[in-house]
């Protein structure tokens, strides 16, 4: 079996680029979103506010989930999402160290 592409990179640049593939769709802004804003939610609730089937709603969420960005927990028949707070923050100070290379950058290389 032959190397993965993701081999050649490292742990940091393999990890900011599954975080950004896990907020590369609308869907999932959106729930972050709601998320943010109610600071807790049952996934019935994020359903109601998409126009999106519960199947697929899920596995949005799974996405955000594996990728760290939320959290849930089990409460009875229902998981409860939120924002996974620790996480939130190394995101963005990974995203704000690599949009602020650009300061280093000559005004006029291209």
């Amino acid at each position: 079996m032959g190397v993965t592409k993701t081999e050649h990179f490292t742990e940091s640049q393999n990890e900011l680029a599954n975080i950004a593939k896990a907020l590369g769709h609308p869907a999932r802004i959106a729930i972050l979103e709601h998320l943010l804003k109610v600071d807790r939610c049952i996934c019935g609730d994020i359903v109601n506010e998409l126009p999106l089937s519960q199947p697929t709603v899920s596995q949005h969420l799974r996405e955000l989930k594996n990728a760290g960005i939320i959290k849930g927990n089990v409460e009875g028949t229902s998981v409860c999402y939120c924002i996974h707070r620790e996480n939130w923050q190394r995101i963005r100070q990974r995203l704000t160290a690599l949009f602020d290379a650009l300061k280093n950058c000559k005004p006029d290389c291209c």
